[in-house]
């Protein structure tokens, strides 16, 4: 995964604790800002619908749909960008 505060990829064996630091800057790797289901534009900024609110998505939490985001590399952020200037051309006269 990557750690949301340095971008460092960190490697976990085993299933990720509530109290796991991010061993490059000591981040709380547990928290919503590491999870796959973090989605600023989502209900409750949580793509899983029966996530309990987390006022601080920065800090570790208890949360039960925890799971560690993917590891991003550049070829994603490309596809990203390729796949919105695809959807903007779509609304082009």
């Amino acid at each position: 995964m990557t750690c949301h505060a340095c971008k460092q990829e960190v490697k976990f064996e085993e299933k990720i604790s509530r109290t796991e630091e991010c061993p490059h800057c000591g981040a709380d790797v547990h928290s919503c800002l590491n999870c796959l289901n973090y989605d600023r534009s989502a209900h409750n900024q949580c793509r899983e619908p029966q996530a309990e609110w987390q006022s601080d998505r920065e800090r570790a939490n208890f949360c039960d749909y925890f799971i560690p985001n993917k590891l991003i590399s550049q070829g994603n952020k490309s596809a990203t960008s390729g796949t919105r200037r695809a959807f903007d051309d779509l609304f082009k006269k």
